[in-house]
Order: C-alpha cells, then sequence, then structure tokens
C-alpha cells in the first residue's frame, strides 16, 4: 500500500459522480486515495444489470453472454454452463509474463477498470464492483504481470487483476504476497460468485493502458515544465536573446502552444539581469534556443490533445457486448479500440522527443567556448580539466534511446483468436515507451538545469529572474558547482529523479 498522508487518508472519490480526471487516477494510485461508488453509478449498474439478467433468462444468443468469446462465437452456451464459463474467462486469460506491475500501477489499473464499471454499460454484478472499491481501500493488491495485452482490451493484465475476486492469483496485502482467496480473506472481503456476463465484465477493458497512460500524461506535464525552468536557466548561463521569446510573434504565427511555452519562460525571467536592453550577448542563438517556443509549444499541444482523449475514454464504457439499460438491449461492439489514444501518445512521444534532441543539444552549445564565451566544458580549472564534459555523453545517450523509444510500434500487427481478431492497437507498448521516454527526458532536463548552473556561476550572473533563481538554487541543493573534476553520475540521477517527482515543480510554485 502506498504510504498515505492524513491528508490523503481522508480523501475519498466518489466514482460515477462526475468526470473522472487524470490527477483523481494518480490520487488513488499514487496517494491512496479512498473510493467510493457514487449513488448514480449504482443506479446505472443495477438497471444495466436487469438487463442481463433478463437476456440470460431468454433465447435469442448475445455474445459473451450465452456464446463463447472470440472465435469460440460460434459455441452456444446452456443456462447452467453460464456462470461456470464466466468464472472460467479470467482464468483463461491470466497469461501475462515478465516483471510485475508496481503497486501503484496496480492500483491505477484497477481505478481505472471500476470508472469504466460505473458506467453502466458493463451490466456487472454492482456487488463486484464494490468488491473492486473494497480491495483498493483496503490495500490488496493483485499481483499482475506486465506483459501480454495487445491493446484491444487489455485481457491478461485485467485478469490477473480480478483473480482475487474469484479466490485466484496472488495479491500483495501489507507488502506481503500471498494467495488472491488468503487475501481477501484477511482483509474482509466477502466472495461473491459470479454470474452471467461478470466474467467478461471484469476483463474486457483497456484499463492497464489507462491507467499507466493517466500517470504518464501527469509525468509528461511535470517533465515539461521543468524543461520550461532548464530552458530559462540556460537563458540566464548564455546571456541568451529573447528575441524569439517576444509575445508579438506569436501573433504573426500561432503555432500551437508557441505564445504559452514563450510565456512560460518570460515569466521565470522576470525581474532579472537579461530582460534589460543590450543584455544578450549575440544578435542570433542557435536554433536550440530560438526554436524553443514551437518546439516546445507542439509537446504542450500533443499533451493537451492526448489528456482530453484519455479523460474521454476514461469515463466512457469500452465493453463488449455493451449493455443498452435504457433501451433494455445488449450489442456487439467495437468499442474497445483505442486507436485515437494511442495516436495521441505515438503523436506525444514523437513531439517530447523533439525537445530532447533541442536540450541535449543546448547542454552541448553551452560548453563550447566559441559560443558561449565561456571556459571549454565549463571547467574554471582549464582546458587539461574535463568539468561537465561528461554530461554531453549523457544527454547524448539518453536522447538517441529517445529517439528510437519515439519510432511508432502500432503499425504492426500479428492476427489472434484463429484469425478473428486480426487488428490490434499496441497501447500498453505505446503507452510504456511514452513513460520511458518521459522518464528519460527528465534526467535530461535535470542535466540541462545543473549545466545552465554552472554556467551562470562561471558567468557570474548577479541577477537572476525571481523564477530562474529558484531554478538555480533548486539544483544547486542537489549538485554543487564543479571545480576539481569529480564523478557526476550519482548527481544527475538524483537531480533527475527529483524532477520526475514533481520537486522541481513545487519549488517554483
Amino acid at each position: 500500500m502506498p504510504a498515505l498522508t492524513k491528508r490523503a487518508a481522508r480523501r475519498a472519490i466518489a466514482l460515477g459522480e462526475r468526470p473522472v480526471t487524470i490527477d483523481d487516477v494518480v490520487a488513488i494510485g499514487r496517494n491512496g486515495a479512498r473510493v467510493t461508488l457514487a449513488a448514480a453509478a449504482k443506479r446505472r449498474m443495477k438497471a444495466a444489470r436487469a438487463v442481463v439478467e433478463r437476456l440470460a433468462a431468454g433465447d435469442r444468443p448475445v455474445y459473451g453472454l450465452n456464446t463463447g468469446l472470440g472465435a469460440g462465437v460460434d459455441t452456444r452456451l446452456s443456462p447452467a454452463e453460464m456462470s461456470a464459463f464466466q468464472a472460467r474467462v479470467p482464468v483463461a486469460r491470466a497469461v501475462g509474463i515478465g516483471p510485475r506491475l508496481a503497486t501503484e500501477e496496480v492500483r491505477a489499473l484497477m481505478t481505472a477498470r471500476l470508472v469504466g464499471l460505473a458506467q453502466g454499460g458493463a451490466g456487472i454484478s454492482p456487488a463486484l464492483a464494490e468488491r473492486i472499491a473494497a480491495m483498493l481501500n483496503q490495500g490488496v493488491h493483485p499481483v499482475v504481470p506486465s506483459i501480454a495485452s495487445v491493446g484491444e482490451s487489455d485481457l491478461a493484465p485485467c485478469s490477473h487483476a480480478m483473480l482475487p475476486l474469484i479466490g485466484a492469483g496472488e495479491a500483495e496485502l501489507g507488502g506481503k504476497v500471498m494467495g488472491g482467496a488468503e487475501a481477501m480473506r484477511r482483509a474482509g472481503i466477502r466472495p461473491v460468485p459470479l454470474g452471467p456476463k461478470d466474467g467478461i465484465a471484469l476483463v474486457s477493458a483497456n484499463a492497464a493502458s489507462l491507467g499507466l497512460g493517466a500517470f504518464a500524461l501527469h509525468d509528461a506535464a511535470i517533465v515539461l515544465r521543468a524543461q520550461r525552468a532548464a530552458m530559462a536557466l540556460s537563458l540566464e548561463g548564455f546571456r541568451g536573446n529573447l528575441d524569439p521569446f517576444d509575445p508579438r510573434l506569436a501573433r504573426l504565427r500561432a503555432a500551437p502552444g508557441q505564445a504559452e511555452a514563450a510565456a512560460a519562460v518570460m515569466a521565470l525571467l522576470k525581474g532579472g539581469a537579461l530582460l534589460k536592453p543590450g543584455a544578450a550577448r549575440r544578435v542570433q542563438d542557435p536554433l536550440s534556443f530560438r526554436c524553443f517556443p514551437s518546439v516546445h509549444g507542439a509537446a504542450l499541444a500533443a499533451l493537451a490533445s492526448a489528456r482530453a482523449v484519455l479523460e474521454r475514454e476514461l469515463n466512457s464504457s469500452g465493453d463488449n457486448p455493451a449493455v443498452l439499460a435504457d433501451d433494455g438491449d445488449m450489442v456487439m461492439t467495437g468499442n474497445f479500440d483505442i486507436t485515437a489514444l494511442v495516436l495521441e501518445f505515438e503523436r506525444l512521444g514523437q513531439a517530447l522527443a523533439q525537445n530532447a534532441i533541442l536540450a541535449a543539444q543546448r547542454v552541448a552549445k553551452m560548453q563550447s567556448t566559441h559560443l558561449s564565451d565561456l571556459p571549454r566544458f565549463l571547467s574554471p580549472r582549464g582546458a587539461m580539466h574535463a568539468g561537465l564534459a561528461g554530461l554531453m555523453k549523457v544527454s547524448a545517450a539518453l536522447e538517441s534511446d529517445i529517439r528510437h523509444l519515439a519510432q511508432p510500434c502500432s503499425l504492426l500487427v500479428m492476427a489472434t483468436a484463429d484469425g478473428v481478431e486480426d487488428y490490434a492497437t499496441m497501447a500498453p507498448r505505446v503507452v510504456a515507451k511514452t513513460r520511458g521516454i518521459v522518464e528519460k527526458l527528465a534526467v535530461i532536463a535535470g542535466i540541462e538545469l545543473m549545466v545552465a548552473a554552472q554556467a551562470v556561476d562561471l558567468r557570474k550572473v548577479t541577477k537572476l529572474g525571481t523564477g530562474t533563481n529558484r531554478a538555480y538554487e533548486w539544483v544547486r541543493g542537489r549538485s554543487k558547482m564543479v571545480d576539481e573534476d569529480r564523478s557526476l553520475g550519482a548527481e544527475m540521477e538524483k537531480v533527475g529523479a527529483a524532477v520526475l517527482k514533481g520537486e522541481l515543480r513545487e519549488a517554483l510554485k
């Protein structure tokens, strides 16, 4: 169970009462906020369940209710077989392998599925939804391997996450891993037998992609803010030209996010000497400096678009079959397909890669004597010392990794289920690589902050902006000025990890 602050322990988020946000998923997944099911959600689930039970008692064939799944759609189930079949659904699809998801990731998955169930389109037994909420609140965290889903519903991870509900699988409780049945017993959560459609309702969702995707977007916003601080501090150390950040330029060409990015940097510089006329050293700086507003703006636009699509998907019902309670019907769907979201994440990854390229270039440019008018490698000891030269190699290695991860992985798929499932989005893999980009970009942002702070020290800047001074003090609290050469690997990791955790964001408030 995540360590709970007193504030988080008191807080409860009612699911199904209003649209759930990315911040809600983070609060539940990472901060241990409690969950409840709103009265409106309970009414929707109850109405949908009545439709399921009525159709289960009839003769009309309904996919996933009285037929098999996937290629087994041609197999009809008798009323006596329905409940046993639903219990087999999560067991047969719990085929995940590889590293297990972290506790916070499991909580995000379970949260995303519970939000989807609260929409009423799954037709699940309301008591089962209550049990999932109880698992979150009591800290029963199933063991969920990270590899198996191809993104047309995250069947395998959802199955592993729901096995304890039927007394199977494994779960962590109080820091110990035990059998799923034992964890539920110790937590005081009584089992509920699965009825018609319950098994498929538990697992037929993109909950892993949505839950972990929420983390990716939340963290991307934090890292992009750190990048703006790094850019502003680099301008201070480089004594860069601020003309490209002039708000009048956005009126000439309103590129997405350009005005926002430029304004954020200028706000950090407010109160500093760099804003005075004639403070810049050069008439025009390298592209990695002056193209920041448009390149960073593109990432801000991509992030905003991805956030809107993910939150819309999170608050929707992608179940197959879908229960239309108002019409008293169930309909086979393709609503589980999240191609639109995957394309947003591919776009975001590429936008972040462009920012990584610029940042790595700035790290190099600031250490170039003929461009910065500072000692080579920013060493106050002269050319025989390494100074910060090694940081260029690390940022270049990370930037290369990011460019590799930014390549699309959603275009080539293999058919599964006897050729019936002949398309897939690879959503979990796309989300995973986007998170990898964000994590590496956080370290590059930290490296740029370290380099910029060194340049500020060597330049002997006397009047930093209010925001850039806070950024400078923050990085100097974790990495002192380099005088004599020293190993900087641990410091780079420390600063990068602090960036990702949002510590710089807090310092800039």
